[in-house]
């Protein structure tokens, strides 16, 4: 093995974990958002009225996207364990 292919299987590996918190991630910023510009219409300064949106967000999010995060999985995995014979050279 190379530092050129290491460095290749640790890239495209940290861009399947990337794309793969992606989805929640962005549910988590978008609805934070939207209480942050309701809390500061209101005037409700309340720390925690952010936290069930949030969780129910990432939730939802993580049920609708879960059917393509784990085709990536398979597919990364896939990719991996018919490829050891190439990585053991």
């Amino acid at each position: 093995m190379t530092p050129e292919f290491i460095t290749g299987f640790f890239v495209e590996a940290i861009q399947t974990a990337i794309l793969l918190a992606m989805p929640m991630l962005l549910a988590g910023l978008i609805v934070g958002l939207l209480v942050s510009m309701f809390q500061a219409a209101t005037q409700i300064n309340e720390m925690t009225l952010v936290f069930i949106p949030k969780m129910l967000a990432v939730g939802l999010a993580l049920l609708i996207f879960f059917p393509w995060m784990l085709q990536m999985m398979i597919d990364f995995t896939q990719n991996v364990f018919s490829n050891i014979p190439i990585y053991a050279r």
